[in-house]
C-alpha cells in the first residue's frame, strides 16, 4: 500500500503532501521535514530507493525522483514493488506534463485542484488505480468538462432573473 505521495522543491517547501493513513498535521510536517533532510543530503549518483523505517515505521520504503526543482516522492510498504513505484512516479510526471505542457513548480502551485484530480485518478486510498497516461487524461478531461458545466448552471431560472420587480 502507498502510504504517502509528496512533491517538494529543492528548498524543502512541500508542494503536495498526501497521506493515505490518518496522521495529525504536526506529524505530517515532521515526516515531510525528515524526508527532505534525507533526500537533500544524498549524492546524485546513489540509488533512488530507501528503507525509511525510522520515519514511517517498520517495512516502509521510499522511492524518489528529482526533476528540475522538484522531488517526487512515494512512501510505501513491502507489498509494493520498488520498480513499479518508480514507474508510477514517471506516469505521474508524464501525465502532469500532458496537463500543463512541460510541468514546472508554478503549475503545481497554481493548479492545485487539477494536480489532486490527476493524482486521485492514479492513486486512490493508497492503491494504484491507473497507470496509462491516456486513460488518466481522458478522466481528467471529463471531470474538467463536468466542473465547467456545473459552474455554468444558474440556480435562478432565466425567466425570473430578467424580472426587475414592479412595472
Amino acid at each position: 500500500m502507498i502510504k504517502a505521495v509528496m512533491m517538494m522543491n529543492t528548498q524543502g517547501k512541500p508542494r503536495l503532501a498526501k497521506f493515505y493513513d490518518f496522521l495529525p498535521v504536526e506529524k505530517q510536517q515532521e515526516l515531510i521535514r525528515g524526508v527532505f533532510s534525507v533526500l537533500s543530503s544524498r549524492p546524485e549518483n546513489v540509488s533512488n530507493f530507501l528503507e525509511i523505517d525510522s520515519l514511517f515505521g517498520p517495512d516502509s520504503r521510499l522511492v524518489y525522483k528529482h526533476y528540475a526543482t522538484l522531488y517526487f516522492v512515494l512512501v510505501f510498504d513491502g507489498s509494493e514493488n520498488e520498480l513499479a513505484m518508480l514507474d508510477l512516479i514517471q506516469v505521474l510526471v508524464e501525465t502532469l506534463d500532458k496537463c500543463f505542457s512541460n510541468v514546472c513548480e508554478l503549475d503545481i502551485v497554481f493548479n492545485y485542484s487539477k494536480l489532486h484530480t490527476v493524482l486521485d485518478e492514479i492513486v486512490f486510498g493508497g492503491q494504484v488505480l491507473e497507470t496509462r497516461t491516456d486513460e488518466v487524461m481522458k478522466a481528467v478531461e471529463e471531470i474538467s468538462k463536468l466542473e465547467a458545466a456545473s459552474n455554468s448552471i444558474s440556480l435562478v431560472p432565466k425567466s425570473v432573473s430578467g424580472w426587475r420587480g414592479g412595472r
